[in-house]
């Protein structure tokens, strides 16, 4: 079995019939439909979930497991989080949707080819996720990530292309040494 990664976080129970209510990244629904088991750590051991069914409700999904029945049985796994193996999640990526993990480490160029740095983090607000770059001599800003700024992403080769428009760093710098940048 490959890499483990969250996808879901069991928030609390819905119902008395043991169906459980997962609050979850928005856009995948399709991917939690698909599933057919998830795992749980619980005092760090692994335990499979098989998957009953899954549905819809607000901003949450509820699902049942086969292995639940009741609200006492949702109780010791309640906060606890869901996780799927990579694989599973990789083959539901749409184009141009990457794991942060993928993303962590990757060298950034500008747009006639000069390396920048590298992605030493992403982070997000609420219009976008944002990419942390650590330049060269280790000061670090940020960039929106859409595809205005960044216009190639290239995983299998280890590459992110960043369109560095004039002042972008002096508008996300995220720490400084006292120098101007």
């Amino acid at each position: 079995m490959g890499k483990l990664v969250s996808i879901g976080k069991i928030l609390n129970f819905h119902g008395i019939k043991g169906e459980v209510r997962v609050g979850f990244s928005k856009g995948k629904e399709s991917l939690l439909k698909k599933l057919n088991q998830v795992f749980i750590f619980k005092d760090n051991i692994k335990y499979a979930y098989d998957i009953e069914s899954v549905r819809f409700h607000k901003n949450f999904a509820i699902i049942k497991f086969k292995q639940i029945n009741s609200i006492n049985d949702v109780m010791p796994i309640k906060g606890l989080l869901l996780h799927v193996n990579e694989e599973t999640l990789k083959a539901s990526l749409e184009t141009d949707e990457f794991l942060i993990s993928d993303l962590s480490g990757l060298a950034v160029y500008d747009t006639n080819g000069n390396k920048i740095g590298v992605i030493s983090g992403v982070g997000e607000n609420k219009a976008t996720n944002l990419l942390e770059i650590e330049k060269t001599n280790g000061l670090k800003f940020m960039v929106p990530f859409v595809k205005e700024w960044v216009p190639v992403v290239d995983v299998e080769n280890d590459k992110i292309v960043v369109n560095m428009i004039d002042g972008i760093e002096s508008l996300f710098t995220v720490q400084g040494n006292g120098d101007e940048i």
